[in-house]
C-alpha cells in the first residue's frame, strides 16, 4: 500500500516492513496506471528525484539508483572469468542493462521483462536508465523469464535477476524452482546474482533465499550495499556460481579508477566488491553458522 497525502508519498506494507514507512516529499505525480501485472506511479520528488513505485513499493530513484544498478550487475560480472553472454530478467526501467553493457568482456545482453508498460514508461518518464535499451548489445524480450530460461539452456556466462519485491509477479523470483532453472539455463561456470533484500527487514527471508540458492549451486554468498530511498537503507544481493572453487568475494576483473570513470561507474570498485560481502556478526551467524 503506498498513501498520497499533503504532498507526500509514504511506502507502508506490513506484510513485508511490518511497523515502518518511508516517504519522501512530492512536487508531481507524473504517471499512474495499472497495467496488466501491476500498479505503476512515477512520481517527481523534491530531494529524490524521479522514483518508479510498483503496487506502493519504490523501485528506484534518480538520487541513488546507481549503486543498486551498478552492483547487481558488477558483482557477478566481476566475479566471473569471461562473462560474454549475459541475462537479465526483470529490470523493466532499464538500469542493469544500462551497467551491464558497461563491462568490457560481455558481447551479448539478452533480457526478458514481463510487463511492457513499465519498459515504455521507465523510456518516457526516466530516460537516464533506460538508455541501457538502446545499446547494440541488449537484446530485450517481452515475456515471462521462466519459460524464457526453459527455452534456453546451456547458453548463459551470467544471469541477473532485477526482481521487484517478493509479491505479485516476482514472487517466483525468489523459489527454489527459479533456482534450478537458473541453473539449467547457464553454462559451466556460470553465476547468478539477484536481489536479496534487506537483512535489517527480513533477515530470515534473507536466510532462506540464500538456503535455495545452495540448493543448486556450490558457491554462494551475500552481500549487500547502502541505498537510502530502500526502507532501511540497504539492500542485499543472493550470489551463486556453479565452480565450488569460486571464491565470489574476489574480483577477478580489476579496474582502475581511470577504468571505474571512463564506464561512468559512481559506486563500484574492487574495494566496494570485497567489502560489500563483509556482514555485520549477526548476520553472519544466521546467514552461514545456523
Amino acid at each position: 500500500m503506498d498513501i498520497m497525502k499533503k504532498g507526500w508519498f509514504s511506502e507502508i506494507h506490513e506484510e513485508l516492513l511490518p511497523g515502518q514507512a518511508f516517504s519522501m516529499r512530492v512536487k508531481k505525480v507524473l504517471h499512474e496506471e495499472k497495467s496488466q501485472y501491476q500498479d505503476i506511479k512515477i512520481i517527481e520528488t523534491t530531494d529524490y528525484g524521479r522514483a518508479l513505485i510498483l503496487d506502493g513499493i519504490i523501485q528506484c530513484t534518480l538520487r541513488d539508483e546507481f549503486s543498486y544498478q551498478e552492483m547487481i550487475s558488477f558483482l557477478p560480472l566481476c566475479a566471473h572469468p569471461n562473462p560474454e553472454k549475459v541475462l537479465i530478467v526483470g529490470g523493466g526501467d532499464g538500469g542493469v542493462a544500462r551497467e551491464v553493457t558497461k563491462h568490457p568482456a560481455v558481447k551479448e545482453v539478452h533480457q526478458v521483462e514481463i510487463d511492457d508498460r513499465v519498459v515504455e514508461l521507465s523510456k518516457k518518464y526516466l530516460p537516464e536508465m533506460a538508455c541501457g535499451f538502446d545499446h547494440p548489445k541488449l537484446h530485450l524480450t517481452i515475456g515471462d523469464g521462466f519459460e524464457y530460461m526453459k527455452n534456453h539452456e546451456n547458453e548463459f556466462d551470467v544471469i541477473i535477476t532485477d526482481s521487484s519485491d517478493p509479491i505479485g509477479p516476482a514472487v517466483g523470483l525468489f523459489e527454489e524452482s527459479y533456482y534450478s532453472l537458473m541453473k539449467a539455463a547457464l553454462k559451466p561456470g556460470g553465476i547468478v546474482c539477484s536481489q536479496g533484500n534487506s537483512y535489517w527487514c527480513e533477515l530470515d527471508f534473507c536466510k532462506s533465499l540464500l538456503e535455495n540458492c545452495r540448493k543448486h549451486f556450490p558457491a554462494t554468498a551475500y552481500s549487500f550495499i547502502t541505498t537510502p530511498s530502500y526502507t532501511c537503507g540497504n539492500i542485499g544481493f543472493a550470489i551463486g556460481c556453479l565452480d565450488p572453487d569460486r571464491e565470489l568475494s574476489e574480483p577477478l576483473h580489476v579496474f582502475t579508477k581511470a577504468e571505474i570513470d571512463e564506464m561512468k561507474l559512481r559506486y563500484y570498485t574492487s574495494e566496494i566488491h570485497r567489502a560489500s560481502f563483509v556482514l555485520p556478526r549477526f548476520v553472519e551467524k544466521t546467514l552461514y553458522e545456523s
